[in-house]
């Protein structure tokens, strides 16, 4: 009987949370194949996002307001967030899920654990920095408002990341373009979260990824999971293309494909894949220091490596990557009223990414076993924060498959929690 430690660890999803835990659980000593259905250099989710660590991001998107906001957003087509309709039981399963938890209630019980998760991740990304070709830029984030009303929005989250031990600082006009002269603002104001910060995702992928290979771990592509073979309680094997693979532990970290995989364990999971859409200028017009947040219009914007990345959009819906021309023109006409020196036009030629987030109805993430199955283990529902989030998702799904613990309230991340 192998020990804990050398047992062979197969991880579904080659994402950012893949890449993590497949890290980690290599520091730990055990073997590890990584199993990833698309090719090495195509789209995921983690390659064409905003890029940023937020441990300001304590407040889940089940949060009260949500539904008035999403009511109001859902008949106009180039809104930030967007529920495709359709005849689905999981949708609508999702949908009662999210009704429930969009309350204060909801959000007090959890936005200390966010933020801890969110310090311990930013930690970890400092440390796999010091010698990695990905930089990561510590200067903070300014959540950037251009009404009164938003700004009197982001204040009170600022005071609530005090009372929580975080750190925010509520600035005004003048202030704000202190912070960063390199970009016109036309702000009332904006909330900067110094602890903040930001990278290129498909550097800090690529980083990953040698990280593991140095380590001895596999990284398999264009290999999707087929078929899960169970016995006793277990799951024994997994089947690509008519050939069996043995494994001790199974990790499903499929972003939004796990819950198809895990409907093939008995297991309805649920979850949703929220669409979102990035544009990235090669030769900006001016190209900001900080990443920022424009927070009426819902658009994150990030400077990496001389180019300039807008992301946006929180399209609820199936497993498509078929773009919505409105969902992009929505995110487009949202930045002259903040940067006013950009125009539509500059984004004539652009060909804009898109990528599936996957949403669980309470905002929290799914970490831990899987139930009924001792050796299943789950990391997805990231939603926005999937990057932010990756390194410690990455440590903790390590502690649990070598059965230690890994010192966070993990029922609050209980796959079976609902």
């Amino acid at each position: 009987m192998s020990s804990k430690q050398d047992r062979h660890v197969v991880i579904i999803g080659g994402g950012i949370i893949g890449l993590c835990s497949a890290y980690y659980a290599l520091q730990r000593g055990m073997r590890v194949t990584v199993w990833e259905r698309g090719g090495e250099k195509g789209d995921n989710c983690s390659l064409g996002n905003a890029g940023m660590v937020v441990p300001s991001h304590f407040i889940p998107l089940a949060a009260p307001g949500m539904l008035a906001k999403g009511l109001r957003w859902m008949f106009h087509p180039q809104s930030p967030f967007y529920v495709k309709p359709r005849l689905s039981p999981a949708l609508m399963r999702w949908g009662w899920l999210f009704y429930q938890h969009a309350n204060s209630r909801h959000v007090d019980s959890c936005k200390q654990l966010l933020l801890d998760l969110n310090l311990q991740s930013r930690a970890l990304f400092a440390e796999l920095a010091k010698d990695s070709a990905f930089d990561l830029q510590q200067r903070g984030l300014l959540m950037l408002c251009n009404t009164q009303h938003g700004l009197d929005e982001e204040a009170a989250v600022a005071t609530m990341a005090h009372e929580l031990g975080a750190r925010a600082e509520v600035l005004d006009a003048a202030a704000t373009a202190r912070m960063d002269p390199s970009i016109t603002m036309n702000v009332k104001g904006s909330v900067w979260f110094p602890d903040d910060c930001h990278l290129n995702p498909q550097a800090f992928s690529t980083a990953m990824k040698e990280r593991i290979r140095a380590a001895g771990g596999e990284i398999r592509y264009d290999t999707e999971l087929e078929t899960i073979e169970q016995a006793q309680g277990r799951v024994v094997a997994i089947h690509h293309r008519g050939q069996r693979h043995e494994v001790d532990q199974l990790l499903i970290a499929g972003g939004s494909w796990s819950s198809e995989i895990l409907r093939q364990l008995g297991i309805h999971l649920p979850l949703q894949a929220g669409k979102g859409y990035s544009l990235t200028l090669t030769n900006p017009q001016q190209l900001p220091q900080l990443c920022s947040i424009f927070c009426e219009a819902k658009v994150a914007i990030t400077p990496m490596n001389g180019t300039l990345r807008f992301a946006g959009t929180m399209e609820v819906g199936d497993l498509s990557l078929k773009i919505n021309p409105q969902r992009v023109k929505g995110i487009i006409r949202s930045i002259q009223p903040y940067f006013p020196a950009f125009s539509e036009q500059d984004f004539a030629h652009i060909t804009p990414w898109a990528g599936l987030r996957p949403v669980s109805p309470d905002g929290m993430p799914y970490m831990g076993r899987a139930p009924r199955l001792e050796n299943v283990l789950v990391a997805t529902g990231h939603a926005m924060m999937g990057l932010s989030l990756a390194p410690i998702t990455g440590k903790i799904m390590a502690d649990l498959l070598a059965e230690a613990n890994p010192g966070f309230a993990m029922e609050r991340l209980a796959v079976d929690r609902f």
